[in-house]
């Protein structure tokens, strides 16, 4: 055990630092942690029992990615069904179409180029996973082999590794290439392409909160509740402060409006006419230097800690009906969101709150407010999540005319379970916040296990792969690559009128590259690459890792 972790740490250490390493203005980050392994692999140390125990490098290869895939769930279970929103459908559209093409070009070169058999079937499935940079594909496609068992290819089980390795480097390249050739078939220009998102940031602002000072004028909502005027309306709106006969009143939703006072309130910038035509015009009073008006007043940020909070909406809480205060923004992973009634709270969220200052220490303890409490990770939760996706994923689904049910695997199951926690799990009480770093730790820490052991294992026959037919997976992988970009690619831009840098960021999170991110952003001085990655990044991996095992089990049982 201690000369198979000693050999294990020497690897990822290796892996990790020429990872960083750019070729080209490009690294390879921890996948290069495959490559070291392959070359300690080569070198015969798998073969050696003394050196490796092969039942331990099974359970780490294992146990890394269903940490890997696991906390790539928690990370995009949130946003997961969020993105099938507005424009998000067609984005998501196009991503669906990409994967589809990657897996018709792979047919198509095993149909051409290759011999109809199991074991080449496999190996392009390794070459379809290399192509598009998606390790976790590479892991469910391992499990799925694993599942049909040397029966299935007439000996040994193919090193699908082996192909991914042949595949990886092009396929990197390839994307980026390839989202600038569409660049020139597209004839776009960068400089307009920014002016656009420029454009679009103040003519589109979605859900950003806005802050109005407005004089009540409108004869029709003197005397009436401003619970009655947002249900009227049917937009939402705060009104975080008032003056009523000179005085200031911190209202609630049974406050009653008169013609004549002074409201301040927030709303999201796409109902602010609506709400200023409907309330009466805009004024130019101070609120925040009249310290006659503001000498009991206090803003404050707070931050949601209490797990007993989470998931619970924004109306069920009678922020301004029972503690007398008001709530007016809310910010999640950076991002400044209306407080609408429909609203969730989660763990981890801000809020802003005005009002008299005790009461507004009392939401304070309400909401938890403590930073330090969210250093602290709920094991419980992921645990519990990790036990739910291994059985799940173990779960057998018979189709006619195989041989072999189907399962979603170590893989599969535990990524389904942690975006149905990440989005779902408030509903049983379980908080799955976990801090950014923490969660990149464990993922970065499932991957290298994964790599490390993959890599080690698949180098005693890397050469000869190489020697019989290597090169033929390096150019399968490139035309995997590239085909469905140049295709569909110009067609969604034409069609759905993306902005160029948001397509080369839906581009990168189709293919589930971070190098590809890396080159959009730095092309880019606005959001609008992430925007794009973000938004069919979760769809994107969720398909990569389930059609990785379908294919396996459909074409080869």
């Amino acid at each position: 055990m201690a000369h198979t972790v000693l050999i294990l740490g020497l690897v990822i250490a290796i892996g990790v630092l020429l990872g960083k390493i750019k070729f080209g203005g490009v690294a390879l980050g921890v996948t290069f942690v495959l490559f070291a392994g392959i070359l300690v692999g080569h070198f015969g140390f798998m073969a050696n029992p003394e050196f490796v125990d092969k039942e331990l490098m099974t359970f780490l290869q294992d146990f890394g990615l269903i940490l890997f895939v696991f906390f790539i769930g928690l990370q995009v279970g949130p946003g997961f069904f969020e993105s099938f929103k507005g424009g998000g459908v067609q984005m998501n559209i196009m991503s669906v179409c990409m994967i589809c093409l990657n897996i018709a070009v792979m047919f198509g070169c095993y149909w051409f180029l290759f011999d109809h058999n199991n074991t080449n079937l496999a190996m392009l499935v390794g070459t379809l996973y290399g192509a598009v940079t998606n390790t976790p594909g590479l892991g469910a496609a391992n499990e799925a082999v694993k599942s049909l068992g040397e029966g299935a290819f007439g000996g040994e089980l193919p090193q699908l590794a082996s192909s991914y390795a042949c595949a990886y480097p092009l396929g990197v390249l390839g994307i980026i290439g390839a989202t600038v050739l569409v660049r020139y078939i597209c004839k776009v220009t960068l400089s307009d392409e920014e002016k656009e998102l420029e454009d679009a940031e103040g003519a589109d602002p979605h859900e950003t909160p806005h802050l109005l000072s407005l004089k009540a004028e409108n004869e029709f909502i003197s005397g009436r509740t401003i619970l009655q005027l947002t249900e009227f309306l049917k937009r939402d709106f705060v009104i975080t402060r008032m003056i009523k006969n000179g005085e200031l009143v911190v209202p609630n939703r049974n406050t009653v409006i008169e013609k004549g006072d002074d409201l301040y309130l927030t709303c999201a910038e796409t109902d602010v006419e609506a709400v200023k035509a409907f309330i009466g015009p805009e004024t130019d009073l101070k609120w925040e230097v009249n310290k006659k008006t503001t000498r009991d007043m206090v803003s404050r940020r707070i931050l949601v800690t209490n797990p007993k909070i989470n998931g619970k909406t924004f109306g069920s809480m009678h922020f301004s009906s029972v503690y007398g205060v008001n709530v007016t923004r809310i910010t999640r992973q950076g991002m400044n969101l209306f407080a609408s009634r429909n609203h969730h709270f989660h763990v981890g969220d801000k809020i802003m709150v005005v009002g008299p200052e005790e009461n507004v220490q009392r939401v304070a303890d309400l909401m938890g407010d403590s930073a330090k409490h969210l250093n602290h990770p709920n094991i419980a939760t992921i645990f519990i999540g990790i036990f739910l996706g291994i059985i799940f994923g173990q779960i057998p689904v018979f189709f006619p005319g195989m041989p072999t049910p189907l399962k979603l695997g170590l893989a599969g199951g535990p990524l389904i379970i942690a975006i149905l926690i990440g989005r779902f799990g408030h509903l049983w009480k379980l908080v799955t916040y976990t801090t950014t770093s923490a969660n990149l730790m464990m993922r970065e820490i499932g991957l290298c296990l994964f790599l490390a052991c993959v890599g080690i294992k698949a180098g005693d026959g890397f050469v000869e792969t190489i020697m019989n037919g290597g090169h033929m997976y390096v150019i399968c992988g490139f035309l995997i690559t590239i085909i469905p970009i140049l295709i569909v690619a110009p067609i969604a831009r034409w069609k759905f009128k993306f902005n160029y840098f948001t397509l080369m960021g839906a581009i990168a999170g189709t293919y589930t590259d971070p190098p590809a991110l890396g080159f959009a952003n730095a092309s880019c001085s606005k959001e609008a690459p992430a925007i794009g990655y973000s938004t069919v990044y979760p769809l994107s991996m969720f398909l990569r890792i389930l059609t990785a095992q379908l294919v396996i089990l459909f074409a080869c049982a």
